[in-house]
C-alpha cells in the first residue's frame, strides 16, 4: 500500500504561483511513476503532469507553467506551477503507480493509489 497526502492548495490570483507537495508513505517511493491531476467543478478529472524516474510529461494546458519533481530521499513529489489562470482552479490530486514499463501513463484508471486533494483556486 501506498499513503498520498497531498498540501500546498490555496486561493492565488491570476498571474501567481502555487507550489504543491505529495507526500509518500508506505513502499519504496523511488519505485513508483508520480503523477498529478485535477478536477475542475462539474467536470472530469484530468491528467496534469507525470514524472518516471527523471523523465517528465505535461497535459498541453499546462505545458510552460508547470513543472513536475520528485525528491526521492524525501518521498515528496512536488507541482509547481507559475503563471496561474482562472481556469486551473480544480481539486489537484496526486497519484502513484508501481513503474512496470517505459511509457508515460495519463489515464486515471491505471492509477491505483490516490491522495486527497488539494483545493486551487485561481482568481481573476
Amino acid at each position: 500500500q501506498v499513503q498520498l497526502v497531498e498540501s500546498g492548495g490555496g486561493l492565488v490570483q491570476a498571474g501567481g504561483s502555487l507550489r504543491l507537495s505529495c507526500a509518500a508513505s508506505g513502499r519504496t517511493f523511488s519505485n513508483y511513476d508520480m503523477a498529478w491531476f485535477r478536477q475542475a467543478p462539474g467536470k472530469e478529472r484530468e491528467f496534469v503532469a507525470i514524472i518516471r524516474w527523471s523523465n517528465r510529461y505535461y497535459a498541453d494546458y499546462v505545458k510552460g507553467r508547470f513543472t513536475i519533481s520528485r525528491d526521492n530521499a524525501k518521498n515528496t513529489a512536488y507541482l509547481q506551477m507559475n503563471s496561474l489562470k482562472p481556469e486551473d482552479t480544480a481539486v489537484y490530486f496526486c497519484a502513484a503507480r508501481y513503474s512496470s514499463d517505459s511509457y508515460f501513463h495519463t489515464a486515471i484508471h491505471e492509477y491505483g493509489y490516490w491522495g486527497q486533494g488539494t483545493q486551487v483556486t485561481v482568481a481573476s
